[in-house]
């Protein structure tokens, strides 16, 4: 096809950055990094999900659940925790304008995309990734060192599960688009 000229590489680029933006922007929002349960004379059922805002706790067999609840043990106050504070929303900033640049660069309407900008987004995406996959890991590496009630168990949350999940696919996406380079290369 004569009319196709934008690059597999853009595309898968364009494809998984904005998949990408959605987990990390769910992790950042979702107030489940961290499950805590069993925890001595509580029920049973009680569960505290605790995200890097806010923490809920929830009552399984009657599904009530209640957020905002107090931070006794100084859990907020911890640093990977504040890292996330701080980090996850500048990857979500940048993963933005990473993703402006990119639809500049990319532009499917254009009979030929701008290599360099696209490259340069690639850039931009790909560190919007690792922004993100920091707090990721020093959060899950750090999980069962924050404070908990004494004795309760401590489980990853879905939250953090999908902030890991999104950085990665900005982090591939970012790749995919930084191949625009190899063409920029030939050019000259």
């Amino acid at each position: 096809l004569s009319g196709m000229r934008t690059p597999a590489a853009m595309i898968v680029g364009l494809v998984l950055c904005p998949c990408g933006l959605l987990l990390t922007l769910t992790g950042t929002l979702a107030p489940s990094w961290r499950q805590v349960s069993r925890i001595p004379n509580q029920p049973s059922d009680l569960i505290y999900e605790q995200g890097i805002w806010d923490m809920c706790r929830e009552q399984q067999s009657s599904h009530d659940r209640l957020c905002g609840q107090p931070d006794e043990l100084g859990y907020f106050k911890q640093v990977p925790v504040r890292v996330a504070q701080g980090l996850m929303p500048t990857s979500l900033v940048v993963t933005l304008l990473g993703l402006l640049v990119a639809t500049l660069g990319v532009r499917c309407w254009r009979t030929e995309p701008l290599h360099l900008l696209a490259g340069i987004s690639g850039l931009v995406l790909l560190l919007s990734g690792l922004l993100s996959l920091v707090p990721a890991s020093w959060y899950t590496n750090e999980l069962w060192a924050l404070p908990a009630p004494a004795d309760s168990t401590l489980a990853v949350g879905y939250s953090l599960v999908l902030s890991y999940l999104g950085s990665c696919l900005e982090i591939l996406g970012g790749l995919a688009l930084t191949f625009s380079f190899h063409h920029c290369c030939k050019e000259r």
